[in-house]
């Protein structure tokens, strides 16, 4: 057996529990021994230890065994318990099971037996700790978050709050936002705040099927419709029937789909490609594109019509640069995802590491953090983040900005790539760099940047930073 797995034991027999640790401790498995039951239960649920199985007595002082299981399942705690009966009655047995036992033995206690009673709650709790583990990491390589979207900015909450608002409602959303800024992020979030959770979310790119299949994609196709329609297909929209369908990059879809679609949101209704059959649905539809919609329709490259017919909630996500105060949490989330993934124990980010997390652009907004994160665990040896892990693959450029701060210890660093970044950009990073290197003190802050503490707190108040 693993040394590493720890046996919980409630007796109050203190013959048989001073027999039952000496057996078990010749099997390498260790014993923290509790008299009392409401002992071993505070013990549990702090978690302090950690306990791989449970054997317990019937018959205790103050509480029987099946209501103490019966509490740890109450509390969430689902280690597996061994229940020791003073008979082999059936009732017992029934009664400790539907409380939640893994097993129970009967005495006089045969110790083989309950070592195989142990061993098998062993590996049943070991398995259900590898499942638990792998929900998580496919949680997180889907960007499910438990708390939601990830962000404490004042934009990113409001945002939150209007999101919530709206999940409610059936009307059409249209999010707008740069690239990877976490768009469809916030259409699963409405989907699963909305009383439609429980159904189907349905993404499709616009923008990444060709124009000739989208169609089919979209509204399903009969047999024989066209060439290679060996059988029907159902649909996106009958595939989201009761629940969302989402539509990225909703501003590259042609004129001729556009009006196909402004069809079926006006009439609740598709038809397959190669049918005559109309076919009701009740689908809500989330759209988003990184385009600026206004301006496609006085392109004439979309339509007016289906604009305001999606347009009827909009939702504008910022650039992470606008919103500096989400970097940390975000970065610190995809941490925790990137090590599940790649199974490894990193705590966090050194000083120097956050320093940098703050000064960069991040033009490629949430999805380039995410890829700067990912790439820094897959670097990283020790037990946090260095600085160097970001630098390893940075490309260098010939226009850098890079002042030294006032003790010189450390540098502030700017690269500008393709696309030359404005002033305020540069400002703003760079007050909020100084800001966390004087210990967050706005007198220190302001004498560094050589402006009054009016000024500062003034900028402050801008950057939302408190």
């Amino acid at each position: 057996m693993n040394s590493s797995q720890r046996l919980l034991l409630i007796e109050d027999d203190l013959d048989l529990a001073e027999l039952s640790i000496a057996y078990f401790k010749q099997n390498n498995i260790e014993v923290v021994h509790y008299t009392k039951p409401l002992e071993a239960l505070q013990s549990v649920l702090s978690q302090d230890p950690h306990f791989d199985a449970i054997v317990t007595d019937l018959n205790l002082p103050g509480i029987t065994g099946v209501d103490l299981i019966k509490r740890l399942r109450a509390e969430g705690i689902l280690t597996p318990a061994i229940l020791i009966t003073v008979s082999n009655d059936v009732d017992t047995a029934i009664a400790a099971i539907d409380a939640g036992a893994y097993d129970f033995v009967v005495k006089p206690l045969h110790f083989p037996q309950l070592l195989i009673s142990v061993q098998r709650a062993f590996k049943y709790n070991s398995l259900h700790q590898e499942n638990r583990n792998l929900r998580d990491i496919l949680d997180v390589s889907k960007g499910i978050h438990a708390e939601g979207i990830i962000g404490k900015s004042e934009k990113i909450r409001k945002l939150i709050e209007l999101a919530k608002r709206i999940s409610k409602s059936t009307a059409t959303v249209c999010i707008s936002g740069e690239s990877g800024t976490g768009k469809e992020v916030f259409a699963r979030a409405i989907h699963q705040w909305s009383p439609r959770a429980k159904k189907s979310f349905v993404a499709i790119n616009c923008s990444a099927i060709p124009e000739n299949l989208l169609e089919s994609e979209l509204f399903g196709h009969a047999k024989g419709s066209f060439t290679g329609a060996i059988e029907k297909k159902l649909g996106l929209f009958e595939e989201a029937d009761g629940g969302t369908l989402f539509l990225d990059e909703i501003g590259d879809l042609s004129l001729p789909l556009q009006a196909k679609l402004l069809r079926v949101l006006q009439e609740k209704e598709i038809k397959r490609v190669g049918e005559n059959h109309v076919r009701s649905i009740d689908v809500r539809v989330i759209a988003a594109t990184h385009k600026d919609l206004r301006q496609e329709v006085q392109a004439q490259r979309f339509r007016e019509d289906l604009f305001f017919r999606l347009n009827v909630i909009p939702l504008v996500i910022p650039p992470l640069r606008d919103r500096i105060e989400d970097v940390l949490p975000l970065a610190e989330f995809f941490l925790k995802k990137y090590s599940k993934l790649n199974h490894v124990n990193i705590a966090g980010f050194k000083k120097n590491a956050k320093e940098y997390l703050f000064t960069q652009s991040w033009r490629g907004n949430v999805r380039e953090l995410e890829n700067a994160i990912e790439r820094a665990v897959v670097l990283t040896t020790g037990p946090e983040v260095e600085l160097s892990a970001f630098l390893l693959f940075e490309e260098k450029t010939s226009s850098e900005f890079e002042p030294s701060i006032d003790d010189g210890s450390n540098t502030f660093r700017f690269h500008f790539g393709e696309k030359l970044e404005p002033l305020s950009a540069v400002e703003k990073q760079y007050i909020h760099f100084v800001f966390e290197r004087s210990d967050r003190m706005k007198e220190k802050t302001a004498k560094v940047l050589g402006i009054d503490r009016k000024t500062l707190a003034r900028k402050l108040q801008e950057m939302q930073i408190h």
